[in-house]
């Protein structure tokens, strides 16, 4: 019979393994991303076509995982209706975030975009409040002024701040508060609960399709133009692979953890990318203001998060298992969360 006290070793160590995995995978890929779209590297200046081609590349091994080896379940309880009023909605917001967060890749550095992902936070609040899932109080007035603040003296400490860059990765925010709230009616309004796996079996050929329609208009073209689809298979296979299993990592995290580890995690991460960042890549120069600009909207953050999860007993395993709470799913491509 085995000792209890060794098994809870082994679960305290899977569970940190799978924390370990998800830091690494996420903070690789949106590396990966920056070093594929980067025209000093493998030069793929098209962050629609690689946004799509994660999508597309998701949808099929979703159905592969599914439907075909049954590996894994897709919940029960979508219909057309469920579908077209909030799947559909969550799809686009999601295709927007992808595409604008990469986007802004190519005119910033990765470390300044994780920086003006902080800001998330006050995004997800103040439509939240507009769509009445959020109470406006003077404590979330004060965090939501913490965190403003903090980007703001981060922003200001950026040395080559290009605002193109920063209006992209700002519609991206916005796209991903869009789907976190359309996430969060899903849930507590229409009562249904999918597991990652299912959210992504629904949601990436949607958001395919969104992202094929601006594709085929805005980057085709140019690929046509200058001769560019002769690209590197075997790197963008793999660069979708790994999107693939970041999202598979995040499925292990939360079956085996809770919604604040999900989100402590998150925020070591967060911080693991601005520090790496600067090692890795020329165009990342961080200052004083940058590092103390983004504590403190760190600071709101971790705030954020603490109220966030001190709910009654009776919101907790809901929360818990929202979609909205424990999906980074925008880590697809740009790990906005």
């Amino acid at each position: 019979m085995a000792d209890p006290q060794e098994k809870w070793v082994s679960d305290d160590v899977r569970t940190y393994s799978y924390l370990l995995l998800y830091i690494a995978l996420s903070s690789g890929q949106i590396f990966f991303n920056k070093w594929v779209l980067s025209s000093k590297e493998i030069n793929f200046p098209y962050p629609l076509g690689l946004t799509l081609l994660h999508m597309i590349f998701s949808s099929i091994l979703c159905f592969v995982l599914t439907k075909v080896l049954k590996i894994m379940k897709v919940e029960e309880g979508m219909t057309l209706d469920i579908y077209i009023s909030s799947v559909i909605p969550i799809g686009a917001m999601f295709a927007m975030t992808l595409w604008l967060g990469n986007t802004a890749y190519l005119y910033i550095s990765v470390s300044f975009a994780q920086m003006l992902k902080a800001i998330m936070p006050v995004a997800v609040f103040i439509l939240g409040v507009a769509a009445g899932l959020e109470v406006m109080s003077c404590r979330m007035l004060l965090i939501m002024s913490i965190i403003s603040f903090g980007v703001l003296v981060a922003s200001y400490g950026e040395i080559d701040i290009n605002w193109v860059g920063v209006v992209y990765q700002m519609g991206g925010v916005v796209g991903e508060a869009l789907r976190l709230i359309f996430m969060e009616i899903l849930v507590k309004r229409k009562g249904l609960k999918l597991n990652p796996i299912s959210v992504m079996y629904y949601v990436s050929p949607c958001s395919a399709l969104c992202l094929l329609i601006p594709w085929i208009f805005l980057e085709k073209p140019k690929m046509d133009e200058q001769r560019t689809w002769n690209f590197q298979p075997l790197i963008l296979t793999l660069n979708s692979l790994c999107t693939f299993a970041l999202n598979l990592s995040v499925f292990l995290v939360i079956q085996h953890t809770s919604a604040l580890t999900i989100r402590v995690a998150g925020v070591v991460k967060d911080w693991v990318v601005v520090l790496l960042s600067a090692l890795l890549f020329a165009d990342t120069k961080l200052t004083l203001i940058n590092l103390f600009g983004y504590a403190i909207a760190i600071a709101g953050v971790a705030a954020y998060n603490n109220h966030k999860l001190k709910k009654p007993t009776s919101r907790a395993s809901s929360d818990e298992s929202e979609p909205s709470q424990s999906i980074p799913l925008i880590q697809s491509s740009n790990s906005n969360e």
